[in-house]
């Protein structure tokens, strides 16, 4: 059966239909490479190129090929899903106050 898959999958070969002049395109069409890599059926890797085809042709647009796409997506970062993350940051003052710190301390240690 294994055999077979394979045989079904060269079938269905990735398009490469990359625009690298066309930035928007071009994060695309990673997107889409991404997701045929990890597919694992023929039936949807014709449906992935079915859909960069058609963004290719301007018969759909960006929104509807991300929402089309995003169950075939792996989502390496599960926890940051619909949350919204924190960045910290400390203040100028602070940072001087530690580099000079840390300035003094390696210079007195070279001695």
């Amino acid at each position: 059966m294994t055999q077979e898959s394979n045989t079904d999958d060269a079938v269905v070969p990735k398009l490469l239909i990359d625009r690298p002049s066309d930035f928007r395109f071009h994060a695309t069409y990673l997107i889409y490479a991404q997701a045929w890599d990890k597919a694992t059926s023929s039936e949807i890797k014709r449906m992935l190129n079915e859909m960069i085809t058609s963004l290719s042709k301007d018969e759909i647009d960006y929104k509807i090929f991300y929402g089309k796409i995003s169950q075939y997506r792996d989502v390496s970062y599960p926890e940051h899903v619909g949350t919204r993350a924190r960045i910290e940051t400390q203040s100028k003052k602070d940072w001087r106050r530690r580099e000079a710190k840390n300035t003094r301390n390696a210079r007195h240690r070279r001695r």
